[in-house]
């Protein structure tokens, strides 16, 4: 299932979201610059999560890198569908500063599950993740127009938000579970413990922070 657009009106510009699109996108043009070979390697293994020789930095650095293009098209696919919704109840500041502490638990998450891993962890999945669990709690009843592919057939459904977002949320934890005890390498190069991280933070962390009113509207 593939979410295309939400229901909630947007009042303010999504320009943080914006943002974080626009150097997502640059990091990874980037990539593409470096080849396949050793010069991207080297690239991931210092900028990504290593947990078994942990650079702190890189816990932020790497949430800006991904690895090929499925990988940057659906992370900032979801960004854009629930990131703006997000963005307008917070403000451009606070949403800045929410996106960044989920994907900085995110990433702990995966560290405290993975801490013998030596296989870099990149994307910014984790910090998405936590946007979607806010989402969850501030626009439960939102529709949200999703893709569907049965087999041959492909059409669109209108879902709840609360029913996709926790359908979404049960594959991260189930899958989770299942794969400790596995390198990530052999579990689908999949962090679903980031992902299970990402998500509880933002529901936690938007429940803290609360949101401001709307006040402008845009077309």
């Amino acid at each position: 299932m593939i979410p295309l657009r939400s229901s909630e009106p947007h009042y303010t510009r999504p320009t943080v979201n914006l943002v974080l699109i626009a150097i997502n996108a640059a990091v990874f043009l980037y990539e593409l610059t470096l080849g396949n070979g050793y010069r991207l390697n080297h690239f991931i293994a210092l900028y990504g999560i290593v947990p078994d020789r942990l650079n702190p930095a890189s816990i932020l650095t790497s949430m800006f890198i991904h690895g090929g293009w499925l990988h940057i098209l659906g992370n900032m696919w979801f960004l854009w569908v629930f990131g703006r919704g997000i963005e307008d109840v917070l403000g451009h500041s606070k949403y800045l500063f929410f996106y960044l502490v989920c994907g900085v638990a995110a990433a702990i998450a995966h560290i405290l599950v993975n801490f013998n891993s030596t296989v870099p962890t990149v994307g910014a999945s984790g910090a998405i993740a936590g946007v979607m669990g806010a989402y969850l709690v501030t626009f439960p009843r939102a529709r949200v127009v999703t893709l569907v592919v049965l087999f041959i057939f492909i059409t669109t459904v209108d879902i709840p938000a609360a029913f996709l977002l926790l359908y979404w949320f049960a594959i991260q934890f189930f899958n989770g579970v299942g794969s400790v005890g596995y390198s990530q390498a052999s579990s689908g190069d999949v962090a679903y413990f980031a992902h299970v991280g990402g998500f509880i933070t933002g529901i936690l962390l938007i429940k803290l922070m609360g949101a401001r009113r709307q006040v402008r509207s845009y077309y």
